[in-house]
């Protein structure tokens, strides 16, 4: 037409420009322009909407703007071309400002106006906007047109008001397939996968056919509610609709099976797409990282980029998550240079990326670089760099990024609050730990439950349990760490009671608990030696299968072992199927209070043939062991060959067990030599040579050795109790005297002795000449008859132990653990074996006496006192009254 020389209608030129604008041919569009300035049509309004439209829908945004100033006259046509044009090109706040300035001029929308402004609502997620865009559409008349109501249905949806989405939805006269699409999609988005999937089957029912769009969603909501089953279900619907070959629900199958754990699946329908789009390479190599499969990951990189595909964002995330679990430096680096040459260099995820990874590969000096780049910080990347600090030990700089963090005005979030008051609980700093409380409250994350749980493990870390429990209570919803916290924190104040009654809250809301939670109740268990409760626990835990966890299992060993249980200890030791060192530890601990020394060597060599790797606390435990049997020998050799042959220094609970071992054996100047070894001699050391002075009177010595025990310790009354009992053992009970009424002068007051028995899941404590107990009268008058029954038998006198005292007056005096056993004889069948506890060392006159009720009454009786485990039975103890 052209090369006839003939003028073109305008009408020509409308239908040319449509067809540019089909084939996005933005070159031809100009070329057409310019014989449109050059015929002089550009003044016609058609024709000018349809070069703004052209121009728009090519992706040149300005030229299109430039043409819609220079119109004279503008229709509602150009009005909605240039809107949409902005909203298309991310350019939302533009598309407004124009919307508005329309309706100054009295421009009435029409449909595809409103499509256009609600797209840019949607992608600034501008909910207000949007409302006030929907009434004005209502005023409009347009509640009935079904394109305008999906656009709704979308922006709703993606500004996160699903109820919107909703309503609007159900007020449509006519549903069209990218409504119900937008609205499943909306539903997946937020986490509602079951309302989606219920969506999709109405749908179908309704005989409507999905499309990309739908699947896509139905695909997320399978992903989101990890949903295996439901996702192979929509894939069947997928390849029974045709469309498992298009690029987008081809890349969201991969996402939603990599998502739902099933890699395998994911790569199959990967390597069977016949097109791939960027997306589609994101989903497979994120899938991989997700799975912890990195070498794979990055294989995919290097392949996605030999096939001409061009990593964006996504992949560059998911890039250098793999280098940084793998510690591969040098790629990361490469992934770090694509980062820049594509202009993603400033962004905050991706620098909080770049942080980790070269803080893991080494290199905090390129996490400092990147950090103080001209990144663009937000709270993620000021996150991800305290939390660096914190993984690195560096407290003191986490400390110092987060004040800098306050100074500059970036607003924590709750993983930003965890890792400060991490920080603080590390140091110890509680100052500093209330100052980032009353930020938290500031901020109003106080009921976010990572945030309330780290609180009370900080609060119970800088001893102050009465804020930890303040804030546990205050905790409007607890998950199983917060539980575990506050478990920890009355742990680490001893509070034993109070954690089995914590355990039984848990219980009663039904909370699953976890390893951490069963690690902080059999701890309890076994230091109050509660068996009964003890052994619900283990239900528990082969409820919840964690028998075989080492730790569960190690837990398991010590509560029996110190419940007085040494069987079961040993069988869960033996069915235990992974042991690490902990479990070993464990039962060579159960060996050594119930003073089977030869056991627990027997066991030390066979760790040692297993090649477990021992720490100080074998050691312990073996010579301790050692020190209870008074296997001397052996605990030498052990204690000579913990460095040359073991790698391990000797530290003061070592010396403490060697010097037990050598004053037993009466060597007592050899356990001198071992404390001077020592670097810092403890009181601990003194006094397990004090006792060796008094087992074996030696007055000179003890005296020497209490001396030093004074000078580090002036009010040590076990002190004061062994001084005065090496001189009564010597047969000096004047001296004696003297020593105890020097102890009351300076009012230093022993530690009273306590000691309890368990009977039907109820705890019975006692003390010395206790008159609280209930049947304190049945007591007293079984203790008589056994007193009796002692004489008759010719229960024999030994002066030494009785240190003036009739052993009748002292079984009648009722030192705790009579009044324990004689309450137990009077509450259970004869033939029970009854298990005592003390707190403190038991002493000679009820350990005499126990013996010889044992024979008398023809029952076995287990005391663990504050060193070990005591088994009687027939007159004998296994201790062979040894210790």
């Amino acid at each position: 037409m052209q090369s006839q020389g003939a003028k073109a209608d305008k009408f020509t030129f409308v239908w040319v420009l449509k067809a540019c604008t089909c084939l996005s041919a933005l070159e031809k569009g100009r070329q057409v322009h310019a014989l449109i300035v050059q015929w002089g049509y550009e003044s016609d309004v058609i024709v000018g909407s349809c070069l703004v439209d052209m121009y728009a829908k090519c992706g040149s945004i300005d030229d299109a703007f430039e043409v819609f100033n220079k119109m004279a006259a503008r229709d509602v046509f150009s009005w909605s071309a240039i809107i949409t044009g902005f909203a298309k090109c991310g350019k939302g706040q533009k598309a407004l400002q124009l919307f508005r300035q329309m309706q100054q001029e009295v421009v009435n929308p029409d449909n595809v106006t409103f499509v256009g402004v609600l797209k840019a609502c949607t992608s600034m997620i501008a909910l207000e906007e949007g409302r006030h865009v929907h009434a004005k559409f209502i005023q409009g008349g347009y509640e009935s047109d079904v394109v305008v109501g999906s656009s709704l249905v979308d922006m709703y949806a993606k500004c996160g008001s699903i109820d919107d989405a909703c309503r609007v939805f159900n007020s449509m006269l006519v549903h069209d397939v990218f409504s119900w699409s937008v609205l499943i999609l909306g539903y997946a988005k937020c986490g509602q996968a079951e309302k989606a999937l219920q969506l999709f089957r109405q749908m179908q029912r309704e005989g409507v056919k999905p499309d990309t769009v739908t699947f896509v969603g139905v695909l997320n909501a399978c992903a989101s509610g990890g949903t295996l089953e439901e996702g192979r279900w929509a894939h069947t619907q997928i390849v029974q609709s045709g469309f498992q070959l298009d690029v987008f629900v081809g890349s969201s199958l991969v996402d939603m099976y990599a998502k739902c754990g099933s890699i395998e699946d994911a790569w199959k329908v990967f390597k069977g797409m016949p097109t791939r789009n960027v997306y589609s390479w994101n989903a497979i190599i994120g899938g991989y990282v997700k799975c912890r499969e990195y070498n794979k990951a990055m294989e995919l990189f290097k392949q996605m980029q030999h096939e001409g595909m061009e990593p964006d964002i996504v992949t560059l995330v998911s890039v250098l998550n793999a280098c940084c679990n793998l510690g591969a430096l040098e790629e990361g680096r490469s992934a770090h240079a694509k980062a820049i040459k594509k202009g993603y260099g400033d962004d905050a995820t991706v620098g909080s990326c770049l942080i980790d990874m070269y803080a893991e590969c080494g290199s905090i000096e390129d996490s400092l670089t990147v950090f103080n780049s001209k990144l663009n910080h937000n709270v993620v990347s000021w996150s991800a760099m305290l939390d660096r600090y914190m993984k690195m030990g560096q407290l003191e700089k986490a400390w110092a990024l987060f004040q800098q963090m306050e100074r500059e005005g970036v607003q924590p979030d709750s993983f930003t609050f965890v890792s400060a008051l991490n920080a603080c609980a590390s140091l110890l700093a509680l100052k500093e730990g209330r100052h980032v409380h009353l930020q938290v409250i500031h901020y109003g994350l106080e009921s976010d439950v990572f945030v309330g749980s780290c609180l009370v493990s900080m609060y119970a870390k800088c001893e102050c349990i009465e804020d930890a429990q303040k804030v546990f209570n205050n905790m409007p919803v607890r998950d199983i760490f917060a539980w575990n916290a506050m478990l920890g924190a009355y742990v680490k104040f001893y509070e034993w009671d109070k954690v089995l009654t914590l355990y039984q809250q848990m219980e009663q809301v039904e909370l699953k608990p976890d390893i951490v939670t069963f690690v902080h109740v059999l701890n309890a268990c076994a230091n109050l030696a509660v068996i009964q409760e003890g052994m619900n626990v283990h239900a528990q835990v082969l409820k919840r299968n964690f028998e075989s966890n080492p730790f569960v299992g190690s837990c398991l060993v010590d509560m029996y072992a110190k419940c007085g249980a040494l069987q079961d200890a040993c069988r869960v030791f033996n069915n235990m199927t992974e042991r690490d060192v902990f479990s070993w530890n464990a039962m060579l601990g159960g060996y050594a209070m119930h003073g089977l020394g030869t056991k627990a060597v027997w066991l030390f060599e066979l760790m040692c043939q297993e090649g477990v790797i021992m720490d100080r606390a074998t050691l312990v435990c073996l010579l301790s062991a050692c020190s209870h049997a008074g296997i001397l020998n052996e605990g030498l050799y052990y204690f000579e060959s913990m460095n040359p042959i073991y790698g391990l220094c000797p530290e003061m609970e070592h010396y403490s067990c060697m010097v037990d071992l050598l004053g037993r054996s009466a060597l007592l100047s050899e356990a001198e030599d071992i404390i001077k070894m020592s670097s810092q001699p403890q009181v601990s050391l003194w006094m397990a040579l004090l006792a060796a002075c008094k087992l074996h009177g030696n007055v000179q010595l003890g005296e020497r050795v209490a001396k030093c025990i004074f000078e580090l310790d002036p009010e040590s009354a076990p002190g004061y109790v062994l001084l005065s009992n090496t001189y009564a053992t010597a047969g000096e009970s004047d001296t004696k005297a003297n020593i105890q009424n020097i102890r009351k002068e300076r009012r230093v007051y022993k530690q009273p002795g306590c000691t309890w028995i368990q009977l039907d899941s109820q705890m019975h404590t006692f003390v010395v000449d206790d008159k609280e107990h209930p049947r304190m009268m049945e007591i007293r008058a079984q203790l008589k008859e056994l007193s009796e029954h002692m004489k008759k038998e010719g229960y024999p006198p030994e002066a030494q132990l009785l240190l003036h005292e009739s052993k009748t007056e002292v079984l009648l005096r009722g030192h705790s653990e009579m009044l324990a056993i004689a309450f137990g004889l009077i509450s259970t069948p004869p033939d029970t074996p009854l298990h005592i506890f003390k707190n403190l060392r038991v002493c000679s006159h009820c350990h005499t006496a126990t013996k010889f009720i044992t024979k008398l009454v023809g029952r076995t009786m287990v005391v663990r006192d504050a060193n070990r485990f005591h088994h009687f039975k027939n007159g004998v103890c296994s201790c062979g009254d040894y210790w």
